[in-house]
């Protein structure tokens, strides 16, 4: 994990690649789990039996599960210490290229893009991409913009 001391640390980086989170499991249960927090029951998600016969030979994860896994991944790979907060202001891009099967591995390989200050804290463009265990092509690739307030 990268440590930042302070945000002019973090700015001074801009531009500079921060490595990648763990491997993290996505299962059946996961798939499940959000399929209930979101009301999203399509069968290629939550019926095993029916997603085998598919084109993908088995359930798959929804695209925006990989892309929630954001958050959790990201928190493994940087840390900007001694500001007041950090808040997630949107994404400039979101592109799903692969499907996740069920009982695939991800993890999130971070860089640090554009960085703008403003009056007491700074805004910045993150790239990231959210990788499959042995896949060709990634689960996601994602723009994330966080503003940080001293």
């Amino acid at each position: 994990m990268r440590v930042f001391e302070n945000l002019d640390e973090f700015v001074a980086a801009a531009g500079t690649d921060l490595g990648s989170s763990d491997w993290v499991l996505v299962d059946q249960k996961r798939i499940d789990t959000f399929a209930e927090a979101t009301g999203d029951h399509q069968w290629i998600h939550v019926d095993p039996a029916r997603a085998a016969e598919s084109p993908f030979g088995s359930t798959i994860a929804h695209g925006l599960l990989t892309l929630s896994l954001y958050p959790a991944l990201m928190v493994q790979v940087y840390e900007v210490r001694n500001i007041t907060m950090a808040l997630n202001y949107g994404f400039n891009k979101v592109r799903f290229p692969s499907p996740v099967p069920v009982n695939s591995e991800v993890r999130m390989a971070l860089a640090i893009g554009e960085v703008t200050t403003f009056d007491g804290g700074a805004q910045a463009v993150m790239n990231a991409t959210i990788e499959i265990k042995g896949g060709s092509k990634p689960a996601a690739v994602i723009e994330p913009i966080v503003r940080y307030v001293k």
